[in-house]
């Protein structure tokens, strides 16, 4: 049996994944986020999409309701998360498919997916596990594909810095802060890699960024600014 790549669950402890979903809620502009981070997606019907880290299955369930003629996959290693995923998708009379599996280590064959979604969980990853996720992630895009990132990212005013103090030690949340995921996502082969947007929140600067599989090879690099 393939040995399942260290993770840190939902809120560090098991015990308090039942309250994922409710704290998510009280802490971040969830709904905001994850809708921003659909829409720049720019989903055409028929593609393939995968939730990488896709947790109790928000993101998901959105994304198949909001584009109801693509295929959809959430993938997450921890079990309790897919549990509530599962229920929430019966509630919801949604269609998705729920997988195991490691973010480093996708089971899926080259060039599977139009679009990748990763919200939330390159923070719970090593450094190592961050480089190895993106670079699964592009491996698993079809040529112009494209990943879809929310999570922290480098402070953009002195109260998201001063917060930044606190949190930057949990978990791997430092290289976030540092402003790296661009970097790792440009060193994963992604070109051109953008910020399309950025949150405050009581938890620190959230951050969305777009970046492209090319369909051919070019330079890439990584802009900062806002898109539509």
């Amino acid at each position: 049996m393939k040995k399942h790549t260290r993770y840190i669950s939902a809120f560090h402890f098991h015990w308090l994944t039942p309250w994922y979903d409710p704290m998510m809620r009280l802490l971040l502009p969830e709904n905001a986020l994850k809708t921003a981070l659909i829409a720049q997606a720019h989903i055409q019907p028929g593609q393939d999409v995968l939730d990488v880290g896709c947790g109790t299955g928000t993101l998901t369930l959105l994304i198949k309701h909001t584009h109801p003629d693509s295929a959809v996959i959430g993938l997450d290693v921890d079990p309790e998360v897919l549990d509530i995923a599962r229920r929430k998708a019966g509630q919801a009379g949604e269609t998705i498919v729920l997988q195991q599996g490691t973010a480093a280590c996708l089971p899926y064959p080259d060039g599977s997916f139009d679009r990748v979604f990763a919200s939330l969980i390159l923070h719970h990853l090593t450094r190592e596990d961050k480089r190895r996720t993106l670079a699964e992630a592009f491996r698993v895009l079809k040529p112009g594909g494209e990943l879809h990132v929310a999570d922290f990212g480098k402070p953009q005013d002195r109260m998201m810095w001063l917060i930044s103090l606190l949190v930057r030690w949990a978990e791997e949340v430092h290289d976030n802060i540092q402003g790296l995921l661009p970097v790792f996502m440009t060193e994963a082969g992604f070109c051109p890699v953008v910020k399309t947007s950025h949150y405050r929140t009581v938890s620190g600067t959230i951050a969305l960024y777009r970046a492209c599989k090319p369909a051919r090879e070019e330079v890439c690099s990584y802009h900062q600014g806002e898109i539509s």
